[in-house]
C-alpha cells in the first residue's frame, strides 16, 4: 500500500481546509447585511481562484514540501524563508483551536455535557485522536480526510438545493433592507466571506507526502477552490431562500433553521452531527498540514532538525506532538468565558498573518518569473492587490497583533542562525 497520497485524497484536503465551521454561520451572518452581500462571494470567490492559479504554478516550478517557504527562499533569500515557515507554523496550529472550540460546541449537547471542564477533556481527546491519525501517516490520514469530505459535502449539497426548489423569490427582497451604500456592503461581505477560503494553499505544504506532486497539487488546488466557492455561494443562497430575513439575520443555527422549514421540527441533532463533521474534517486537514509545513522547513534547515524525524510511516511525528502540545495550553485557556474572547482575537490576528504569506508568495512568483508567462504575471499582480485591499480594510489592531508571530520567531532564528550559513543548495526552478 503506498505511504503517499493520491489526487482524491488532495482535493479532499483542499476542500477539507476551507469548509468548516464557517459555512454553518455565514449565511446568518450575510443576512445582517441584507441579500445583496451573496455578491461579496463573487469578489472574494475570484480572489481565492487567483491565489490558487499561482500557488498552482509556484507548485509546479518548486515542488518542495512546506511550500510557501520553498517560494520565498527561492525569491527572497534564507531569512525571510525562515520566518515565513515559522509563522506559517504557528498560524496553522493556532488557528485549528477555534475549529476544536466549534466542534466541540456542536457535540457537546448530543453527549450531555455541561460543564467547561468536561468540554475541555473532549477538546483534548479530539485533538489527541487526530494526531495520532496523523502520526499513523499522512496516506492514512488522507484517506480520513477523503471519507470526512463526502460525509460533509453531501447535506451541503442537498439543504440548499431543496432551499431553492422549494424556497421563496419573496425572501430575497428588499435586497439592501438596511439601504447601505453598496460598496460598503461589497466590503464588508467580501472580507467576511474571504476568512473562508484560508487554507487553498495546504496541498502545496504536503508536497513530500503525494505521489507525483507537480501533477497532481496544481490540479487539486485549482479544483478544490473552485469547488469551495461554489458549495459557499450555493449555500449562502440556498438558505436564504428558505429562511425569510427577519428570522436569518443574526440566527445562531441558520443551518437547524433551515433544516426545520424544509423538514420540520427535530433535525437539529443532524445538523449538529453534520457541523461537527465538517469541523473535524477540517482539524484534520490543518494537523496534516502543519506537520508537513516544520517537516520540510526542518528538512531546509530553517527550524531545528528534530521537527524534520519521521517515523516508520513517513509522518513528521516530532512536529505533530509539538503541535498538539502548543495547542493544549491556549485549550485550557477557554475553561474561562473572558479568555474564550482572547482566543478569538488571536484567531483573527492568525488570519491576517495568512494575507502577509500570502503576499509573499505572490511576490515570490512575481520575482521568479520575470518576463515569463504574461497572464500568470497578471494574475499574480491582481492576488497581491486583492490582499493587499484585504488587509487595509482589516482593523489595524489585528495587523499589529500579527507581527507577534513574527517576533515570536527570533529566539528560533538566533539558535538556528549558524544553520543558515551551511551551503545549503538553492531551490530549483523547473
Amino acid at each position: 500500500m503506498s505511504k503517499k497520497m493520491g489526487f482524491r485524497e488532495v482535493v479532499s484536503l483542499v476542500i477539507g481546509s476551507q469548509v468548516g465551521s464557517g459555512v454553518f454561520m455565514l449565511p446568518a451572518s450575510l443576512a445582517l447585511l441584507g441579500p445583496i452581500s451573496v455578491f461579496g462571494w463573487l469578489i472574494s470567490s475570484s480572489g481565492a481562484i487567483l491565489l490558487a492559479l499561482v500557488f498552482a504554478q509556484l507548485c509546479i516550478q518548486l515542488p518542495k514540501a512546506g511550500g510557501p517557504h520553498a517560494y520565498v527562499e527561492a525569491a527572497f533569500g534564507r531569512e525571510a524563508a525562515f520566518f515565513t515557515s515559522w509563522v506559517y507554523w504557528m498560524i496553522s496550529w493556532v488557528s485549528s483551536i477555534a475549529v476544536i472550540i466549534a466542534a466541540v460546541a456542536y457535540l457537546s449537547p448530543l453527549l450531555n455535557l455541561h460543564s467547561p471542564l468536561q468540554n475541555l477533556i473532549l477538546e483534548i481527546t479530539l485533538l489527541l485522536i487526530i494526531t495520532i491519525i496523523n502520526i499513523r501517516g499522512t496516506a492514512f490520514a488522507g484517506s480520513m480526510e477523503f471519507i470526512l469530505t463526502i460525509f460533509k459535502c453531501i447535506p451541503l449539497l442537498l439543504i440548499p438545493m431543496l432551499g431553492l426548489f422549494f424556497g421563496s423569490a419573496q425572501n430575497f427582497e428588499p435586497m439592501n433592507p438596511n439601504n447601505f451604500e453598496l460598496m460598503d456592503v461589497l466590503h464588508q461581505a467580501s472580507l467576511m466571506t474571504l476568512w473562508g477560503f484560508i487554507g487553498l494553499e495546504s496541498a502545496t505544504v504536503t508536497t513530500a507526502a503525494i505521489d507525483n506532486p507537480q501533477k497532481v497539487i496544481p490540479k487539486a488546488v485549482i479544483i478544490g477552490t473552485i469547488t469551495v466557492a461554489g458549495l459557499y455561494i450555493l449555500n449562502s443562497i440556498g438558505v436564504m431562500a428558505v429562511v425569510p430575513l427577519q428570522e436569518l439575520a443574526g440566527n445562531k443555527a441558520p443551518y437547524v433553521e433551515a433544516s426545520s422549514h424544509l423538514f420540520g421540527k427535530g433535525w437539529d441533532k443532524v445538523v449538529a452531527i453534520v457541523a461537527s463533521i465538517a469541523c473535524i474534517g477540517t482539524l484534520n486537514a490543518w494537523v496534516l498540514t502543519s506537520g508537513q509545513i516544520a517537516y520540510g522547513a526542518a528538512k531546509d534547515n530553517l527550524l531545528p532538525e528534530m521537527l524534520g524525524k519521521v517515523n516508520k510511516y513517513e509522518s513528521p511525528y516530532m512536529s505533530l506532538i509539538l503541535s498538539f502540545l502548543g495547542s493544549v495550553p491556549l485549550l485550557i485557556m477557554t475553561l474561562d468565558k473572558n479568555l474564550v474572547v482572547q482566543v478569538n482575537k488571536i484567531i483573527d490576528i492568525s488570519v491576517t498573518a495568512f494575507l502577509f504569506v500570502y503576499i509573499l508568495c505572490m511576490l515570490s512568483y512575481i520575482k521568479l518569473n520575470a518576463h515569463k508567462k504574461p497572464i500568470y504575471l497578471i494574475i499574480s499582480l491582481l492576488a497581491v492587490m486583492f490582499c493587499s485591499w484585504a488587509l487595509y480594510y482589516t482593523d489595524l489592531s489585528l495587523i499589529l497583533w500579527s507581527s507577534i508571530f513574527f517576533l515570536s520567531g527570533l529566539p528560533v532564528y538566533l539558535w538556528q542562525y549558524k544553520h543558515f550559513k551551511r551551503p545549503v543548495k538553492a531551490p530549483k526552478l523547473t
